[in-house]
C-alpha cells in the first residue's frame, strides 16, 4: 500500500463509506443524493469511478460518467441511460474532512484526467458547488458562459469544463501544476 493510499475501482464493500463521505460533504448544503443515485453513476461508467483506499479506511472517492456537454445529472434520481459522449462529467470528488489539504483530491483528479485521456474523452466537465470554483479554476477548469446551472446544485453553482489534449500533441493538460497524465479535488465536497 502506498503511504497515501491506493486509487482503485469502486467495490461493493465501499458503498457504506461512500454514502457517509457524500453525506458529510453535501447534506448541510441540501444537495445530498441517496445511495441508488450514487450507485447509478458507477453503473453508467465503472472505469471512470474510483476510491482512495488507505487500507484501514476510505479516504475519498470520485464519480465521473460520460454526459452531454453543458448538461449534468439530476440530483433527485438515479441515472437510467448511459450517454455516448466525448465529455466526461466529474459528478463527485470527495475527500474525508480530516484528510483535506494533503493533496489527495488532486491525486484523484490526476488519476481521472489520465484515464479520461486514455479512453479518448475530449473534455471533463463539472458543476462546482459552494464556492469550490476557485479550486477547480486552479486545476485547469474554466466557467462555461451560457451553461444553465441547476437550482438543485445550489445558488452559487458554476458549470465548468477543462479540455483534454493528447500528450502526443505536445500539450498535456495540467492539474495542480502537474501533468494530467501522472497517475495517482480539492478536498472540496
Amino acid at each position: 500500500m502506498e503511504p497515501d493510499g491506493r486509487v482503485r475501482p469502486v467495490g461493493a464493500e465501499d458503498w457504506d463509506g461512500i454514502v457517509a463521505l457524500e453525506a458529510a460533504a453535501y447534506a448541510a448544503m441540501g444537495i445530498s443524493e441517496d445511495r441508488s443515485a450514487l450507485e447509478s453513476k458507477v453503473w453508467a461508467s465503472p472505469t471512470t469511478c474510483c476510491v482512495l483506499d488507505l487500507g484501514h479506511r476510505l479516504a475519498g472517492y470520485l464519480l465521473a460518467l460520460p454526459y452531454p456537454a453543458l448538461e449534468f445529472p439530476d440530483l433527485t434520481r438515479p441515472e437510467e441511460v448511459v450517454f455516448r459522449s466525448r465529455n466526461l462529467h466529474l459528478h463527485d470528488l470527495v475527500v474525508a474532512g480530516d484528510l483535506r489539504g494533503r493533496g489527495l483530491g488532486k491525486r484523484l483528479l490526476r488519476h481521472l484526467t489520465a484515464g479520461a485521456r486514455q479512453q479518448g474523452y475530449e473534455q471533463i466537465s463539472l458543476v462546482a458547488v459552494d464556492g469550490s470554483h476557485t479550486f477547480w479554476s486552479a486545476n485547469g477548469f474554466t466557467p462555461r458562459p451560457g451553461a444553465v446551472n441547476s437550482a438543485s446544485y445550489g445558488p452559487s453553482s458554476v458549470y465548468m469544463s477543462m479540455a483534454l489534449r493528447s500528450e502526443e500533441a505536445g500539450t498535456p493538460t495540467t492539474v495542480g501544476g502537474q501533468p494530467g497524465g501522472s497517475p495517482a479535488r480539492d478536498e472540496v465536497g
